[in-house]
């Protein structure tokens, strides 16, 4: 009877040391994040209320520019746009400049943006016309960062499941511990 307590008290002690060693690492990685963040300008957006202000604002600029362009900009069916389209919206003057280029960047960073860009498919103007192709190059690129971007999102996915997991077997300990 002895040895098995001594067992469980010993594996209790094991799991204790892991998830210490565990706590102390995720304390690690966010005091890092802190620092990268505290380390930031200070006119980048660093909470979570500025990114929510932010991404407010993109959506307004993007729909100005879809209400101006409907032929261009359109959520449903996204396609390749003409290289320099930035010049030319500024040069239309429809939609202000600083809206322009919120607008575009959200647009483009999309991931059906980023889906439309295959090899061949033709880029369209401001008209909605036809203004060159997509390049091997290009596509290739395309590519290329829509996998990055599911790489990341499948590491975030681990880190998230990791870290529930470590939560839950906590849990479990500490619950063990008040019964005894």
């Amino acid at each position: 009877m002895n040895s098995s307590i001594e067992r469980d008290t010993a594996a209790t002690f094991q799991l204790i040391d892991q998830l210490d060693q565990m706590l102390t690492e995720r304390e690690q990685r966010q005091q890092t994040r802190a620092t990268k963040v505290s380390e930031t300008p200070s006119n980048t957006p660093s909470t979570s209320k500025s990114k929510s202000k932010n991404r407010a604002a993109n959506m307004a600029a993007l729909q100005q520019l879809m209400d101006a362009y409907p032929s261009v900009f359109d959520r449903n069916n996204m396609r390749p746009l003409k290289i320099g389209i930035q010049e030319d919206l500024i040069a239309d003057e429809k939609v202000a400049k600083n809206k322009i280029k919120r607008a575009l960047a959200s647009y483009v960073r999309s991931l059906n943006y980023i889906r439309s860009i295959r090899e061949g498919v033709e880029r369209i103007d401001i008209n909605g016309q036809p203004a060159g192709l997509v390049t091997a190059e290009e596509a290739l690129h395309a590519k290329n960062k829509l996998r990055d971007i599911n790489k990341q999102r499948r590491q975030q996915q681990v880190e998230r499941e990791r870290e529930e997991r470590m939560s839950n077997k906590l849990e479990q300990l500490l619950e063990k511990n008040r019964k005894d």
